[in-house]
């Protein structure tokens, strides 16, 4: 079981939940794409991580739900908590992602997610106390194309 949890204090964290989609760090990682505006039922991804939008709680939570073939069962929510923001990653590995989740999904999740926590505390007016500064892992496993098969 996979349970992977980013959290960073944040003023004006109900605000920054609702524009996640302009926070999102495009110009390091593969674009945030929905087919429709953030809600209940919007289907898109990023890369070719693809999920649905199954709860969405303006100000207050995100909720998508990995699709099938993915090779991860479950979900990913971004919640709003006293003083800043949370994300959770919940879910199972199946198939060949119980190999690439430990050796490099996890690793470049994590600095996507703390890439995507630097940019919230932009747009609040701070400076990131501690940007998020890239493993030599993460440095390698982008200088190739990752694409899992569930």
């Amino acid at each position: 079981m996979i349970e992977n949890v980013h959290a960073r204090q944040v003023p004006d964290a109900p605000t920054l939940l609702d524009r996640m989609m302009e926070l999102w760090p495009a110009d390091h990682w593969p674009p945030l794409r929905l087919d429709r505006p953030l809600g209940v039922g919007a289907d898109g991804g990023h890369g070719f991580v693809r999920y649905t939008c199954t709860a969405y709680e303006p100000g207050a939570r995100v909720e998508f739900t990995f699709a099938p073939g993915l090779g991860l069962v479950g979900t990913h929510t971004l919640y709003v908590v006293p003083g800043g923001l949370r994300h959770v990653l919940r879910g199972k590995a199946t198939g060949s992602m119980r190999l690439w989740w430990p050796l490099a999904i996890r690793w470049l999740h994590d600095a996507l997610m703390e890439d995507l926590f630097d940019n919230a505390e932009k747009a609040a007016g701070r400076t990131p106390a501690r940007p998020v500064r890239w493993s030599w892992w993460v440095r390698k496993l982008r200088k190739f194309p990752l694409r899992p098969r569930g």
